[in-house]
């Protein structure tokens, strides 16, 4: 059987919203301009969020797995939004920086491609309703 994951999401009061995950509060709102009060960050970048973080465990995993000595990893994603409702991501790229010392280029590559074609159920699932891209930098540290 799938396995099954539920969240319960609890109105605030204004436009803001908290989740529960396992004792880790998320707490979400609108910009002031929208008649939030800015408490939290909207739900549509979180989307970008869970993206980074899913893929970026990933690469650091098999990094390790490569005993590729790395110093840093930072993951920048980019979302173009649609101009009509409802409004919605339609493409994302993702920059993966990896900072150390002569890395090897080529198992940097090997492990972002096997978070994105095989480990990454995040980048998975978007990759069926909009355009995902990515590159590589590497930054000597």
């Amino acid at each position: 059987m799938a396995e099954r994951h539920t969240i319960l999401t609890k109105w605030q009061g204004g436009l803001a919203f908290e989740t529960d995950l396992n004792g880790h509060v998320i707490r979400m709102d609108a910009p002031v301009e929208a008649g939030g009060e800015n408490s939290g960050p909207g739900p549509k970048r979180l989307m970008m969020v869970a993206l980074s973080g899913c893929t970026g465990m990933d690469v650091v995993s098999i990094l390790k797995k490569m005993r590729v000595d790395f110093d840093k990893v930072e993951i920048e994603v980019q979302g173009d939004v649609t101009e009509e409702h409802p409004k919605h991501y339609y493409k994302m790229h993702v920059i993966y920086y990896i900072y150390g010392k002569n890395l090897p280029l080529d198992k940097v590559q090997k492990a972002v491609k096997k978070s994105e074609d095989i480990y990454c159920g995040v980048r998975a699932a978007y990759a069926k309703g909009m355009e995902m891209s990515s590159e590589i930098r590497i930054v000597e540290s």
